[in-house]
């Protein structure tokens, strides 16, 4: 049923836990960030207006998402800062590749997107291999300055929150 390529991967270990450890402690936020992805493409490809598509926003469930793991990363005892950063590289890597694939589709297509869109990237045409490098680089870097943000989080969690069992 599955290769022995995805196993592997699968189960590689990053901070003490499985990938797939990482994947299921967090799946109900990836689906979440899939499914807003869809929608918000969905839509820019319906043709809707992107006044209106900017509210069905990425960036508030990455939001919402790191403060939820931040504090389930104590509170179910997951672990600690490693496992935190791990979780955020999770998620952001996902976010910004779906991204770097929808700006890669404007580019093949020639037709802008909601996330090609001159109004997102500074007033200049959005469809452009800079512009899907920078969201691969985002993906990383993106999960660095979300660790610092969820550490003092998590710092505070430790503090007012005990660890309960799971």
């Amino acid at each position: 049923m599955y290769d022995a390529r995805y196993i592997a991967l699968y189960s590689r270990k990053m901070f003490g836990h499985s990938i797939g450890e990482y994947i299921r402690f967090q799946r109900w936020i990836l689906v979440l960030i899939v499914l807003v992805f869809a929608v918000r493409l969905g839509a820019s490809l319906a043709g809707r207006p992107n006044e209106e598509i900017r509210w069905i926003s990425m960036s508030v469930v990455g939001a919402v998402a790191l403060i939820y793991v931040a504090v389930a990363v104590h509170t179910k005892r997951f672990g600690s800062y490693k496992q935190l950063f791990g979780l955020l590289l999770i998620q952001n890597v996902l976010s910004h590749t779906l991204i770097a694939l929808a700006i890669l589709l404007g580019i093949l297509t020639g037709s802008d997107n909601i996330f090609t869109a001159p109004e997102y990237f500074g007033g200049q045409d959005g469809k452009n291999w800079l512009h899907v490098l920078a969201h691969v680089l985002a993906g990383f870097l993106a999960a660095v300055v979300g660790w610092l943000f969820g550490s003092l989080i998590l710092l505070i969690t430790r503090k007012v929150a005990p660890a309960r069992n799971t």
